[in-house]
């Protein structure tokens, strides 16, 4: 039997920025910025920055916390992760599962918060079924 790997989260895939206007953002950070834009959804848009996905969101409430930019890890093997992250007390808002899918990956996700309520995500790449 062989021991797992120790469990580390030292690797960001996504940065969130709330923004007011999605679509004037993104024009900002594709025109002015000059930000490679990789794609977009109603209410949605992402930039390449390097290993790191820029997203820019509206905020989900009025609530002041919803304007933080929450964090998302990059991780192999979500589902362990998941499960080795709640055996250590971390309360998920969800399991794992696909965001986005594409002829190139599929994107899933798992949702958590730090003890002040900020944001923070696991997510994995994986290669389409």
């Amino acid at each position: 039997m062989t021991t797992p790997a120790p469990l580390t989260l030292d690797t960001l895939g996504q940065i969130a920025l709330t923004v007011t206007d999605v679509e004037r953002s993104a024009a900002f950070y594709r025109d002015t910025l000059g930000m490679p834009f990789l794609f977009a959804f109603p209410g949605l848009a992402f930039f390449k920055l390097g290993d790191v996905r820029l997203m820019l969101s509206l905020p989900e409430s009025r609530d002041p916390r919803s304007m933080a930019s929450p964090l998302y890890f990059r991780v192999r093997d979500i589902a362990r992760v998941h499960q080795a992250l709640a055996e250590r007390g971390v309360r998920f808002r969800d399991e794992p599962h696909i965001v986005h899918r594409d002829a190139t990956m599929q994107l899933w996700m798992t949702f958590f918060s730090d003890p002040d309520e900020n944001l923070l995500a696991l997510m994995e790449e994986k290669p389409p079924e």
